[in-house]
């Protein structure tokens, strides 16, 4: 194999993260767990509040989609670097729970029993009477939906007065058709039947989460049965958590204002004669439309990606990825040049993350949240951003109203 065959083979390293899914910049102190316990398909680290030697208070925060295993020191950082989030809650006496999950892109019905057992078993080891917190970051926070409502059909008992989630795709999530179809694209080391990428975009949790799926066996694009499957399951069981206060929060934005991404125009476009020289994504457009140019040198090959049917997805308001930031970067890591032009682009459309309306219209996509009744929405409560912020990013605003919605 040449150099030039392995840099294009080895771009399928790369995967898309939020931000709290994503490895620190710098080192950041991560306390030891008071208490550490192996789940059913996961695993969880426990804090105990401060002045406290066991469990009480508890609130239990799962990890969201990315690939492979959770790393709770990563979570961690995450969740307490921008804004003391788990400091904030020890000093308010109150356990905190990390859930993670051994496969972090296994089927959220999956690994939502890892989320089951860890409220069992924080109801068997709590030290007070005190009501649980439950809820998640991104897909954590559907993960932990269908358990808590699971739970419910069963009849059992989890004890939850409040369910909340941070960003998480409950209408779906976005992640432009190009570049999932780029994923599949990309060729392959020796010996490997997947890149990592194609991995990701192709896994349980991405084609039960995303709102469309490019099917990388026959190049249809669709709501993936996977998806339709998981719908279903969750409105067996009710489609929420009827018994907790069930509230929210979007790092998109409230008032219909989105990314400036004009729609039909050049995102990324790897410019130079190396590295898939010539391929080319363009931001999402109503019509039909060509979404990106594929084009790679080893094998040489070459595909044309169209929709038909979609709203301006791209610059909607919404929680964002640095996808296309993220697909330049390593293009020029191995010796390409990269056009970027539109860094980032939404993951989490804002109507998504606090349940109301729809992705599937345009008119709903961009509607003016922040006019809308609250009824509208399936949630008892929920908060939109005051600016546009990446996708799990921690933020002072939305925090502090998850702190004053907490049990006392």
């Amino acid at each position: 194999m040449t150099a030039e065959q392995d840099t294009e083979q080895t771009l399928g390293t790369l995967t898309l993260g939020g931000a709290i899914a994503t490895a620190p910049p710098l080192p950041y102190p991560v306390p030891d767990p008071d208490e550490k316990w192996e789940l059913r398909n996961g695993f969880a680290w426990v804090y105990y509040g401060e002045g406290s030697t066991g469990i009480e208070r508890p609130v239990i925060m799962a990890d969201g989609f990315n690939l492979g295993r959770s790393d709770l020191a990563w979570l961690y950082t995450g969740l307490n670097r921008d804004y003391p989030l788990l400091t904030k809650l020890k000093q308010q006496r109150r356990t905190v729970v990390l859930l993670g999950f051994e496969e972090r892109t296994a089927s959220i019905l999956t690994n939502a029993e890892a989320a089951r057992e860890a409220i069992l078993r924080t109801l068997g080891e709590r030290q007070d009477d005190s009501p649980l917190t439950v809820g998640g970051f991104s897909m954590g926070g559907l993960i932990t939906r269908y358990a808590l409502a699971h739970l419910e059909r069963q009849r059992i008992r989890h004890e939850t007065a409040v369910y909340f989630s941070y960003d998480t795709p409950h209408r779906g999530g976005v992640i432009p058709i190009g570049i999932q179809a780029f994923a599949h694209f990309i060729p392959t080391l020796p010996g490997q039947e997947v890149n990592d990428f194609a991995k990701q975009m192709n896994s349980p949790a991405s084609r039960q989460m995303l709102w469309r799926h490019y099917n990388s066996e026959d190049g249809s694009i669709r709501q993936d049965p996977l998806r339709t499957e998981f719908l279903e399951a969750l409105e067996r069981v009710g489609g929420w958590p009827q018994i907790p206060l069930k509230i929210a929060v979007a790092n998109g934005t409230g008032n219909g204002t989105g990314l400036d991404i004009p729609a039909a125009q050049i995102a990324l476009k790897s410019a130079g004669p190396r590295v898939f020289p010539g391929t080319t994504f363009y931001a999402q457009a109503r019509g039909n439309v060509m979404v990106a140019q594929l084009e790679r040198t080893f094998p040489r090959a070459s595909k044309t990606i169209n929709t038909s049917g979609f709203p301006e997805l791209d610059g909607a308001p919404g929680g964002t990825l640095d996808s296309y930031k993220i697909i330049a970067d390593a293009l020029e890591e191995k010796g390409g040049t990269a056009d970027l032009r539109h860094p980032t682009v939404c993951f989490v459309p804002s109507v998504s993350a606090v349940a109301i309306r729809d992705i599937d219209r345009q008119d709903d996509l961009y509607v003016n949240i922040d006019k809308c009744e609250p009824a509208e929405s399936e949630l008892d409560d929920y908060l939109c951003s005051s600016t546009t912020t990446a996708h799990t990013q921690i933020t002072a605003e939305l925090c502090e109203w998850i702190l004053r919605k907490l049990p006392e």
